[in-house]
């Protein structure tokens, strides 16, 4: 095998075992940042050595006591510096459970106890997001700052930061149990969806969706249903992600301009996708108890996963879910898509006041959906002139190049012909 290919396989396996080498090492040593040192520190070893020694027959396996043994070796010199008894105390038992044979029964939980971690409240939400796709996702951090348009070096400080900050807090390596688990699973989904939608519809830059981040989204939404398959809101989240992604295809033209929901090609529409979606949304349902924000969403984009055609969706049904999904979770930007369901099932002039109404609404002022919507009310009724001023001030807050156009398009279409 070539040095080139040697390289790439390694950077495959990488991909596919970091997350379970740096939980097998952070159980160990209850220190995240340890754990990731540990591990890249074992890749960098192999990059130098497997080129000519050849890529051993478990590459994971290997990469994982080779990173525990650099863990250990860490632990020591510490303990040697500081003279702390318990550090050299805890630098033994890694070095005995390094000697151990690893369980395959403890990786789904190690890796469970990763995302717990990754996501901790004492974090801010984006060292949350920021950590879970470089421990969890194993991205780097120049991969994470291109997903995200923001610069490497604030991917890097907030990484860092983050693991100081869960040493500093001497946040446990591990899952909770009782009321905290609930905070904590939906700390877990809000980082995984947050990473989902900014794959489906990036915020800022030239396209109009970022598929990586969707499939890396998709990926831990599908690990942590397998690791905590009782809990029926990350089942719900699942079901969400899989029916959205099911569009991808058709979400865009030849050219990578939006197409929206109503003039998509259901034919593009991925079959398998969406019956995974119905099938995970069937399990939320199945375990019980009153639907959580994520089920309830999953259940919209059901409605309209079933329907063959745009006119034979529920619209109806998709307004009553909406007013579901306001008890559970109200937010202005609930009641902005509220307003649109109500518009598709009963017209434009019942929903033009709520819309309105949002108008006042602090966190909505530079929400540029907000006059997109309007808009698209507005042109319904035939206020053309109001309905091109609409477009034209969503088209100017927003920060994507391809929904720029897409609104600007929009306002043109509100004015008249040149004669």
């Amino acid at each position: 095998m070539s040095t080139k290919a040697t390289r790439r396989t390694i950077e495959a396996v990488w991909r596919i075992e970091s997350a379970r080498i740096i939980a097998g090492v952070a159980r160990m040593a209850r220190d995240i940042g340890l754990a990731e040192d540990a591990a890249q520190d074992a890749l960098v070893m192999v990059l130098e050595r497997w080129p000519e020694t050849g890529i051993p027959d478990n590459p994971g396996s290997w990469l994982t006591v080779a990173a525990k043994r650099r863990a250990i070796d860490v632990l020591r010199r510490r303990a040697m510096q500081d003279c702390k008894h318990e550090q050299l105390g805890r630098a033994l038992e890694v070095e005995q459970e390094a000697a151990a044979p690893d369980l395959d029964d403890d990786i789904g939980d190690d890796l469970l106890r990763l995302m717990f971690t990754a996501c901790h409240p004492v974090l801010s939400f984006e060292a949350r997001v920021a950590l879970t796709l470089r421990l969890l996702g194993g991205l780097s951090t120049e991969e994470i700052a291109r997903a995200f348009l923001v610069p490497e070096p604030t991917v890097a400080q907030r990484i860092v930061r983050a693991k100081r900050t869960l040493a500093a807090a001497r946040v446990p390596f591990g899952a909770p149990a009782g009321p905290e688990r609930a905070a904590r699973v939906s700390s877990v989904l809000e980082v995984i969806y947050l990473v989902f939608n900014e794959g489906y519809t990036a915020t800022a830059g030239e396209d109009w969706m970022r598929p990586a981040l969707c499939d890396e989204a998709l990926r831990l939404g599908r690990i942590l249903a397998e690791l905590a398959p009782r809990e029926p809101e990350v089942h719900g989240l699942v079901a969400l992600m899989e029916i959205q992604a099911s569009r991808a295809r058709a979400r865009t033209g030849a050219h990578g301009e939006p197409i929206l929901l109503l003039e998509q090609n259901r034919a593009l529409w991925d079959p398998l996708l969406i019956r995974r979606g119905l099938a995970a949304l069937a399990r939320a349902e199945t375990l019980g108890g009153t639907l959580g924000p994520y089920a309830v969403q999953a259940a919209i984009a059901a409605c309209h996963a079933r329907a063959r055609t745009p006119e034979e969706t529920d619209w109806p049904r998709i307004a009553a879910l909406y007013d579901a999904l306001a008890q559970v979770a109200p937010s202005p930007v609930v009641e902005l898509n509220r307003a649109v369901a109500l518009s598709m099932a009963f017209g434009p002039e019942l929903a033009l006041p709520l819309a309105d109404g949002l108008r006042a609404e602090p966190s909505l002022q530079r929400y540029h959906l907000l006059s997109s919507v309007r808009g698209d009310l507005l042109f319904r009724l035939g206020r053309f002139d109001e309905a091109c001023a609409e477009f034209e001030r969503a088209a100017a807050l927003t920060r994507n190049a391809r929904e720029r156009a897409l609104l600007l398009g929009r306002a043109a279409a509100c004015r008249p012909a040149p004669q």
